[in-house]
């Protein structure tokens, strides 16, 4: 296996074994069908009837995506993002038999180590991601979590918010991801910027049996637009499912009604794996028994205090949803869209 380590990832080719490889696009379709990540319940209290992750969403509207394709409308921009996902393994639950290899990777392991400089590392979830012609992600950075928080128990955009404040890095729980692909896609490139948001993005292919890991709670990074083969993309809605139908064909169904058949080239499939980054064992220890935990209100009463030193934020607070918008219009600075 040969490895190119650089200050913040770590690029894998060939990742795995060829057999094992190609036994993941077996698994794939083996699980069965797959739903749509959107289908999450949108926020209570604090950013009240905001979806999960609206700072990512609202800013791919506002700009069209990385490349700023802002010919689309506010509908095709949301049906291009909303892919669909299934989880493989989270904890000790494994709910496809066959995952357990990747999910305990040592080249993975051995690879989060030398990256966050901590020894500890615990696997904790494995999920699949399947997007069709057309569709693409949006620009952002992932969930991270804290002691005592995690998207559980409070609001993605808030977590999200609080890394990238630099107010909470005390209570962060270090989390590596690996992202890796299981056939060549025509676009679709995994685009990051391990630089920072300033610098240009790095655009990796979707090559066969390949592997980035890095820090995806710091590093932005996206997905670029998969190839597209028909005129127009179908409008994707909340209960639609892509289904295995054999011989590399999958359908998009709302119910029994078909919306629209694929072959397995034209997708584009990746498996996420991510671990807890721990310094020794007594700071996992910290972590498990919920000693010095963060709780939701000290977290707005920090949040807003620093908004007031800012001058953002008078000594009222506004109403949830204001706050919500406000605490990501200041903390969340995504890159600027790539206008050549």
């Amino acid at each position: 296996m040969q490895s190119h380590f650089y200050n913040t990832y770590t690029e894998l080719d060939p990742f795995l074994p060829n057999d094992a490889a190609q036994q993941l696009v077996q698994l794939c379709e083996e699980f069965g069908s797959y739903g749509l990540y959107s289908e999450e319940a949108l926020n209570e209290g604090i950013g009240e009837g905001l979806p999960q992750r609206f700072d990512a969403a609202f800013n791919f509207v506002r700009t069209g995506g990385r490349f700023g394709r802002s010919q689309d409308d506010v509908k095709t921009l949301a049906a291009r993002t909303n892919y669909f996902r299934e989880t493989y393994a989270y904890g000790e639950e494994i709910a496809a038999p066959g995952i357990e290899a990747l999910y305990k990777s040592e080249a993975l392991i051995d690879a989060a180590r030398k990256i966050f400089g901590r020894p500890v590392i615990e696997p904790a979830i494995v999920y699949a991601n399947l997007l069709l012609p057309g569709q693409e992600l949006a620009v952002h950075t992932d969930v991270p979590e804290f002691r005592g928080m995690s998207r559980k128990t409070c609001p993605q955009w808030l977590l999200v918010a609080m890394h990238h404040s630099g107010l909470f890095d005390e209570f962060r729980m270090p989390i590596a991801t690996a992202v890796s692909w299981y056939q060549d896609t025509e676009g679709g490139e995994f685009a990051f910027y391990p630089d920072g948001a300033d610098a240009p993005a790095r655009a990796h292919s979707v090559r066969f049996n390949t592997a980035v890991i890095t820090d995806t709670d710091s590093v932005f990074h996206g997905v670029d637009r998969v190839q597209e083969q028909l005129s127009s993309m179908p409008p994707f809605r909340p209960g639609m499912r892509v289904h295995p139908l054999g011989e590399g064909q999958w359908a998009v169904r709302s119910g029994k009604e078909e919306i629209a058949r694929y072959s397995w080239s034209e997708m584009r499939f990746s498996i996420s794996w991510k671990a807890y980054c721990f310094n020794d064992e007594e700071e996992r220890k910290r972590w498990r028994t919920h000693k010095e935990d963060l709780g939701l209100e000290a977290v707005l009463d920090t949040l807003c205090g620093d908004l007031e030193k800012r001058g953002r934020l008078e000594k009222q607070r506004p109403d949830n949803r204001n706050l919500a918008e406000l605490i990501v219009d200041e903390y969340i600075h995504f890159p600027a869209a790539q206008t050549t």
